[in-house]
């Protein structure tokens, strides 16, 4: 698997380069293919880099008119749940910035987890018409069991070869989620991951320098086929591989 690794100071700094780096991927998205279409992820750390891209000093650096958003994720929850992704996105980003509304592509996490899934593939394939399925960045996160977007370990998910959105149900929180496949993320230009904190030391370090063990660690699926994949931590997260 390739990849870069880059180590920040604290979640503050990390989130500040990430936001420099949507701006820098959105302009070269935009020059060459004339849109931007970006799939974002949910957490603390996503939260902290929409209130830098959102800041004044930030916001206007970006064409919004071009950018379309997606998530990679979704919970089984109204978009107005206080654990919806969509619901901090909107609050932290979409809600102070000037993107129209018709590109903002939400996933219907009010409606049964699978016709939510159903209905996201069918638009992606709109979106992307007859070209791949081939976002220009993926945001992903990484929790302190291994999984990334809503691919968690031991959860059929994991299995997909063909899918592109799905179900996939979490015995963990004993509900059902909406995720992209790992093929799907694997199709895209550029992949990063945001991963801060000391309880994350451990799972980072078996994800990229452990055995394969996807079906425990499912960050380790992805690997993209023909993009970039970066790791951003902070040096709380990444102490095992700086050591």
């Amino acid at each position: 698997m390739s990849y870069e690794v880059k180590t920040f100071p604290d979640a503050k700094a990390l989130a500040e380069h990430a936001a420099t780096s949507f701006i820098e991927h959105s302009r070269a998205a935009i020059a060459a293919r004339g849109r931007f279409s970006v799939a974002l992820s949910g957490g603390s750390t996503p939260r902290a880099i929409f209130a830098v891209l959102s800041a004044d000093q930030f916001k206007t650096e970006v064409e919004w008119s071009k950018v379309h958003i997606f998530w990679g994720d979704e919970r089984n929850v109204p978009p107005d749940h206080s654990d919806s992704n969509y619901r901090m996105a909107k609050e932290t980003l979409l809600d102070l910035v000037p993107i129209p509304a018709e590109n903002v592509h939400r996933m219907e996490g009010e409606l049964d987890a699978a016709e939510a899934a159903t209905n996201y593939a069918a638009g992606l394939s709109a979106f992307f018409g007859d070209e791949p399925h081939k976002f220009d960045l993926i945001h992903l996160g990484m929790g302190d069991d291994g999984h990334t977007a809503s691919l968690f370990p031991g959860t059929t998910a994991l299995a997909a070869t063909e899918a592109t959105v799905v179900s996939n149900f979490v015995a963990k929180f004993n509900t059902n989620r909406i995720t992209f496949t790992a093929p799907l993320i694997n199709a895209a230009r550029a992949v990063e991951f945001f991963v801060t904190g000391a309880n994350k030391v451990d799972p980072l370090f078996e994800v990229l320098k452990g055995e394969r063990h996807t079906d425990l660690y499912p960050s380790q699926l992805i690997a993209p086929t023909d993009g970039t994949l970066t790791w951003l931590v902070d040096a709380a997260a990444s102490a095992r591989l700086t050591a």
